[in-house]
């Protein structure tokens, strides 16, 4: 978990060599062979084709400081890659951390959203663009979208039902305490916020959460999820009695605004979590997530569905 510093693990020497596999072009690697946390997967129609995403603990050789990767697979068991996305460039605010990329879609382009910091700077979220799911990512503005001051981690990207987006992010438990997850309007495109954040629940409110220390309650890894019957379904991680988890939480309302409602297990509870949900081509829905929390964590791919305005294992 990042918020407690584990030191972020990859195999296989990875590379980050800009905009081309660090493995002389299409050697695959095994999805067990990756080293990944925080994964998040982009099925993309257009090249039939999935593109992972996620922390990966790469200080490359060429002197250019750490980066984002991607890797490119056909059928979620081998893939190509790393593919350096993104990596610190003149001027740009975060020279460090470089925490839970997540690309999505919106109004045909790809956005990434990272968390960053630097020396004397708080952990905060940058939104960056590209035209291509491979990138190169540059910065949609010069400064972070999150609230100044606050340390924050994790943010994903919601659209409402007015087609409005937001950010949904985590107010850190080591600023907080209780951990935090909020949400903020943002302009439509994506630069700056269009309202002040929203707290949306603390981790200590769900009932399988356990505190790593007194009064310290963590939040991590939240991820939207709209189920067909309209529910509006939100994974995220913390600490139960089994260590780091995953779990599912629901709005009552159907608006991110919540009211949100916890289950009161885990969909996974073995030690794993940073995970998301997405859909294969051929209509699957797929559970992502790193497992183990600590040592050398790879992504795990879970089959999974809903039912009763969850979601479960199948």
């Amino acid at each position: 978990m990042k918020a407690l510093k584990i030191i972020l693990t990859v195999l296989l020497g990875a590379v980050c060599v800009g905009g081309v596999a660090a493995s002389e072009g299409k050697r695959l690697i095994k999805t067990e062979d990756i080293g990944i946390r925080d994964p998040l997967i982009v099925p993309v129609a257009e090249e039939k084709a999935y593109y992972m995403y996620g922390s990966t603990h790469t200080m490359p050789d060429d002197g250019g400081g750490p980066c984002f990767e991607t890797y490119v697979s056909k059928d979620l068991k081998e893939w190509e890659g790393p593919i350096k996305v993104f990596g610190t460039s003149a001027g740009f605010w975060g020279t460090q951390t470089f925490w839970a990329p997540e690309v999505h879609r919106y109004k045909g382009k790809y956005y990434l959203f990272a968390t960053f910091s630097t020396q004397n700077v708080l952990r905060a979220c940058q939104i960056l663009v590209s035209k291509s799911p491979r990138g190169p990512f540059a910065p949609l503005t010069d400064r972070p979208v999150t609230p100044i001051g606050w340390q924050c981690l994790d943010a994903t990207l919601f659209v409402d039902a007015d087609s409005k987006p937001w950010i949904v992010f985590c107010h850190e438990w080591e600023q907080v305490h209780d951990g935090e997850i909020c949400a903020m309007r943002l302009t439509d495109d994506l630069k700056y916020s269009a309202g002040p954040p929203i707290l949306l629940f603390r981790a200590s409110e769900a009932p399988w959460v356990n505190a790593i220390s007194e009064g310290n309650y963590v939040t991590d890894g939240c991820f939207l999820h709209r189920a067909k019957d309209g529910k509006l379904l939100m994974l995220w991680s913390s600490f139960g009695k089994g260590g780091y988890q995953e779990a599912v939480s629901r709005s009552a309302s159907g608006k991110i605004t919540g009211p949100w409602k916890h289950d009161a297990k885990p969909i996974y509870d073995q030690d794993g979590g940073h995970g998301m949900v997405f859909r294969t081509f051929e209509g699957k829905l797929m559970l992502v997530l790193h497992t183990p929390n600590g040592g050398s964590p790879r992504p795990k791919l879970i089959p999974v569905k809903e039912k009763d305005g969850g979601l479960v294992v199948e």
